[in-house]
C-alpha cells in the first residue's frame, strides 16, 4: 500500500507557505499549492485535503510529493512541459522538391523526400498537396525555331477568328501508321465495381494512313485511307478536296511541314489550282493545326481501345465514325489570340535561355 510521505516544515518554511497562501499576488494556483503542503504538514491525509480544498486527490498527491523531494522551489515552477510540436518549414521541403534531386533518381518521391528531410512521409505529401507540387509527373515541350514563327502564326491564327469570306479554311494533315491492332484474348466487360478489360498484348494486321482535311467553320470533315502517305496519296486527297468542295469559293489549305506537302509535284498542281491556298504551320507547331485536335477525339473514342482483325476491318471503323460525325458536326472553336501565344512563347524561350546560360556557367 503507497503510504503519503510526511511534511515536517521548519518555522521559516512554514512561515513562507502561509505567506504564499494568504497573497493577493500570487497565482491561484501557488496559493493552493501551499495550502496543500501547510494541511500535509498537520497530519491530514491526501483525501481529507482534497475534500477540504475541493481539489483532486491526485493533484494533492503530486504536490505534496514534489514538496517533499525537492521543497519550495518544486511547488514555485512547473515541470517542464512538451509544448506545440515544431512546426514543419514548407519552404524547406519546396525548395528540395523544385530545386534538388536525390543522389540515386530524378526525381523525389515522398519517402526519399521524407527521410532526406526528417519529415514523414505523409507530412511531405501535405506539402505538395497544398503547394501543387507533382514531381512524378513530367510533361513535354517543343519550342518552335522557325525565323518566321511570328508571321506564320498571326497568318493561321488570322484565319482561325477571321476566315475570308467566300472562302472555306480547311485544316489537313495526316495520320500515319494506324494500326490495326487485335487482342490476344477477349477482354471482360464493365460492370459494376469493375473496368472493363484489355490485354497488355496483340496482333498486328497492318496499318493505313488518314488524310483528312477538318472544316474550320462548320467541323465536317473531308477524309480517305490509303496504304501510303507519299506525294502521290497527297495528291489523290488534294483532287478529292477539290472534288467534294464548291468550286467558287477559295480554299485555305493549313499544313504542316511534312516534305510530302512541299513536294515539286504537288507545288505544280497548285498553280494550276488557283483556288488551293496553301499556309504552312512553324516547324514543330503542330499544335496550331486544328485538326490535331480531331486525331485525338478519333483516337480517344474509337480506335485506342478497338479490336481490328484486318486493315479493311480498321478503315471500316474509321469511316463509320467519320460519317456518324458529319451527321451532326461541331466546330472546334480557337480563342487564342496570336499575341497571347506569341507572348507565352517568347517567356519560355526566356526561361530555357537563362537554364541553358546556367549550365554552362
Amino acid at each position: 500500500m503507497r503510504v503519503a510521505p510526511e511534511i515536517v516544515l521548519s518555522p521559516d518554511e512554514k512561515k513562507t507557505l502561509e505567506k504564499r497562501a494568504r497573497s493577493n499576488t500570487s497565482s491561484v494556483r501557488l496559493a493552493r499549492r501551499a495550502k496543500i503542503i501547510l494541511l500535509a504538514a498537520q497530519g491530514l491525509d491526501n483525501h481529507a485535503i482534497a475534500a477540504q480544498l475541493d481539489t483532486g486527490r491526485v493533484q494533492v498527491g503530486r504536490w505534496r510529493t514534489r514538496y517533499a523531494t525537492g521543497g519550495l522551489d518544486a511547488i514555485v515552477q512547473d515541470l517542464p512541459r512538451g509544448g506545440r510540436k515544431t512546426r514543419v518549414d514548407h519552404q524547406k521541403i519546396v525548395a528540395l522538391t523544385t530545386q534538388t534531386t536525390p543522389r540515386n533518381a530524378t526525381h523525389w518521391s515522398t519517402r526519399t523526400l521524407a527521410e532526406a528531410a526528417g519529415v514523414s512521409a505523409t507530412t511531405v505529401a501535405r506539402v505538395w498537396r497544398a503547394h501543387g507540387l507533382k514531381p512524378h509527373r513530367l510533361k513535354s515541350f517543343k519550342i518552335s525555331r522557325d525565323p518566321q514563327f511570328v508571321e506564320k502564326l498571326e497568318d493561321i491564327v488570322g484565319l482561325y477568328l477571321s476566315p475570308p469570306e467566300h472562302a472555306l479554311v480547311l485544316s489537313c494533315d495526316e495520320k500515319s501508321q494506324v494500326q490495326a491492332l487485335d487482342r490476344t484474348q477477349p477482354g471482360l466487360p464493365l460492370k459494376k465495381g469493375r473496368a472493363a478489360t484489355m490485354t497488355h498484348d496483340y496482333k498486328r494486321h497492318g496499318t493505313t494512313t488518314l488524310f483528312a482535311a477538318l472544316n474550320t467553320l462548320d467541323g465536317s470533315v473531308i477524309s480517305r485511307c490509303d496504304s501510303r502517305h507519299r506525294h502521290t496519296e497527297w495528291l489523290k486527297f488534294l483532287r478529292q478536296i477539290d472534288h467534294e468542295t464548291p468550286k467558287e469559293l477559295t480554299l485555305h489549305l493549313i499544313c504542316d511541314n511534312y516534305a510530302t506537302h512541299k513536294h515539286a509535284k504537288v507545288t505544280a498542281w497548285l498553280k494550276k489550282h488557283p483556288r488551293f491556298h496553301v499556309h504552312f504551320t512553324p516547324t514543330s507547331a503542330s499544335w496550331l493545326n486544328m485538326v490535331e485536335r480531331f486525331f485525338r477525339s478519333l483516337t480517344s473514342e474509337r480506335l485506342r481501345r478497338g479490336v481490328f482483325h484486318s486493315v479493311p476491318d480498321l478503315i471500316t471503323a474509321i469511316e463509320n465514325y467519320i460519317a456518324m460525325h458529319n451527321e451532326n458536326p461541331k466546330p472546334f472553336i480557337w480563342t487564342a489570340q496570336a499575341k497571347d501565344i506569341l507572348e507565352k512563347v517568347i517567356r519560355a524561350n526566356r526561361q530555357l535561355s537563362s537554364k541553358q546560360n546556367d549550365a554552362l556557367h
